[in-house]
């Protein structure tokens, strides 16, 4: 299903029957419904199995349609100016006269935001008269889906509809930076915590195991293949799947490699269609080599570290 102007349409149709339906982004591909019904949103935690206690994320196409929504304030302008559209995610204070559902706040006075860089998502925020609540395209605690065949995978016949955008160029969810009270990291992602504290010149406090849900991302088993993951191995069981950052020349049928030259942004990229691969294959285990937390590297860590959880 390749993009053309009538697919958007098709999609708005869908989505205006306060439908669910699947869109790409350029982190991962979403789940979407319109934010301000509660009949649509409903529909996505029934797809998702997702818990309800855990909030959505709502895709905005300007700056304009959100001041409806949410206060802002100058933090807040100054890494929008500078990241967005893009891969990272705002939990903002919610107007008391939104309409946003409150099943998508999980009946938080907050609300987690971001603009979308993907030009067909932005085309189709264009011509709806609401956001989008589009939580990532997978059922809960299982892994994202980064292109259509990975939703169809997921979903089968259950979902309405999937635009298709082609595969997400970022490959992993966006960072999660709430803005209420204190900056404060709730989400490793797709955007290097470094590049924030640059812009806002002060170091940011990262908080990726809250007591309480505030935003997606934090629950303890997330993003998994579904089969045991064990982490910072040299060197694997004889029928394990072998995941390494680098190409060796030793090569062997089960080894999977992220990049070809310890490239940890490519690697985050490909880090999910290596997972799935891996569990399409029928392996039983997963083993993988130890991944510099720096950088990215954080970020693959995280999700490893949050799969691997029983």
């Amino acid at each position: 299903m390749k993009f053309n102007h009538s697919n958007i349409k098709k999609a708005k149709k869908y989505l205006d029957q306060n439908k669910c339906i699947a869109v790409p982004t350029e982190t991962v591909y979403g789940l979407a419904a319109n934010a301000y019904s509660t009949t649509a949103v409903k529909k996505i935690f029934k797809l998702k199995k997702r818990p309800k206690s855990n909030p959505l994320i709502v895709h905005y196409s300007k700056l304009s349609n959100l001041k409806k929504d949410c206060l802002i304030n100058d933090k807040f302008q100054k890494l929008y100016k500078k990241f967005c559209p893009g891969p990272i995610t705002f939990v903002l204070k919610l107007k008391k006269n939104s309409k946003i559902s409150k099943i998508v706040t999980s009946n938080n006075k907050t609300l987690a935001i971001r603009f979308p860089k993907h030009k067909i998502l932005k085309n189709l925020l264009k011509i709806l008269n609401y956001p989008l609540a589009a939580p990532s395209a997978n059922v809960s605690t299982r892994l994202s889906s980064v292109k259509a065949e990975d939703v169809k995978e997921e979903f089968g016949n259950k979902i309405s509809y999937i635009l298709d955008g082609g595969k997400s160029k970022v490959g992993i969810e966006s960072s999660i930076l709430s803005l209420v009270n204190f900056p404060k990291i709730l989400r490793l992602g797709g955007l290097e915590v470094s590049k924030i504290e640059k812009v806002l010149n002060q170091k940011i406090k990262i908080d990726i195991n809250p007591l309480k849900n505030i935003a997606p991302g934090q629950s303890k088993l997330h993003y998994s293949p579904g089969i045991p993951i064990r982490m910072n191995i040299i060197k694997p069981k004889k029928d394990e799947a072998f995941i390494l950052i680098k190409k060796r020349t030793d090569k062997s049928p089960n080894y999977y490699y992220l990049c070809k030259n310890k490239n940890l942004k490519e690697a985050a990229k490909n880090l999910y269609s290596c997972l799935r691969k891996i569990k399409n294959k029928g392996y039983k285990s997963i083993a993988v080599q130890k991944i510099k937390n720096i950088g990215m590297g954080k970020t693959i860590n995280d999700r490893l570290y949050r799969a691997s959880n029983k």
